[in-house]
């Protein structure tokens, strides 16, 4: 069999059906950009997602990525956390030709689109229970994903002054934080809803210690992508409602100067009207750090 990008997966197949059984059913969940994800029904009814690193250039990190993904998960295993359980690991692609993890498949779909106050507000309850786990195994520190190499003024910016303003603070050392545990990739994509209610929140591979806000600010950026400055501004505040945490400008900055491109690399942000959202909310954002620094 193969999926959409070409990649055969026959050999992954016939390693996961050692572990859940004859497989009846194969289907590609749409959507995932670092990896390709398919779900596996198994002849007695058993589900499973199987992750495989099949794209560049995580397939070269693929061993890091899936092995994090795999022992977070065992750890996050009796947490308040509703994360997948990990069933097996084929980290260096011995027996799947990719890397791969093999994990439970969790009830409820993504809902993107659910930006209403109860919503973001359970959101940010989940977020704030991720933050309060206590871990039991190393974790590594968190990464910025805003490279000196993506300060370029991007081709479809109106205010180039915004971004030259947001790079030169970024080349400042970040404000005093405490870390504590970090989804690190938490937006709405990544998190799944059933009856109404969230059931899941997916996608471990970035896992890492850090400040909590940088964890705030990706889910900010990716709701003030979806609906604008509103949507992101509630979250927070529910956020901070829940935690007592203050908001630190500074990590939100960092978090949108890593949507841009590295050079030679595709961007994230390709339709016009995200494009305007996300200089608008940087712009938002840079205004609060001028009333409350740090």
């Amino acid at each position: 069999m193969r999926t959409s990008d070409g990649s055969d997966v026959t050999a992954a197949l016939s390693w996961a059906s050692e572990v859940v059984g004859p497989i009846a059913a194969v289907g590609e969940v749409t959507g995932g950009r670092t990896s390709t994800l398919l779900s596996l029904t198994a002849v007695d009814g058993a589900r499973a997602i199987l992750r495989l690193m099949t794209r560049e250039p995580w397939r070269t990190h693929g061993v890091g990525l899936t092995t994090r993904e795999h022992e977070i998960q065992g750890m996050l295993t009796g947490t308040a956390v509703p994360a997948p359980r990990s069933l097996a690991l084929d980290a260096d692609g011995r027996h799947c030709g990719h890397p791969a993890h093999l994990m439970s498949l969790l009830p409820g779909q993504t809902q993107a689109g659910r930006l209403d106050a109860d919503s973001l507000g359970r959101l940010a309850e989940l977020l704030a229970t991720v933050h309060d786990v206590v871990p039991t195994i190393d974790v590594r520190r968190y990464q910025s994903w805003a490279w000196e190499a993506k300060y370029v003024v991007p081709p479809w910016a109106t205010d180039t002054a915004t971004w030259e303003r947001a790079f030169a603070l970024l080349r400042t050392d970040p404000p005093a934080h405490a870390d504590c545990f970090l989804h690190r990739d938490f937006q709405p994509f990544n998190v799944l809803w059933s009856g109404g209610r969230i059931s899941g929140v997916v996608d471990w591979v970035e896992t890492s210690i850090g400040p909590a806000w940088l964890d705030v600010a990706h889910c900010r950026t990716n709701l003030a992508l979806l609906g604008g400055n509103g949507p992101a501004e509630a979250f927070a505040a529910a956020y901070v409602d829940r935690t007592g945490r203050k908001p630190q400008p500074y990590f939100d900055v960092m978090d949108i100067v890593g949507f841009l491109p590295a050079p030679g690399r595709a961007t994230f942000v390709t339709d016009a009207v995200e494009q305007a959202r996300l200089e608008t909310w940087l712009g938002s954002v840079l205004r609060r750090l001028d009333r409350e620094p740090g």
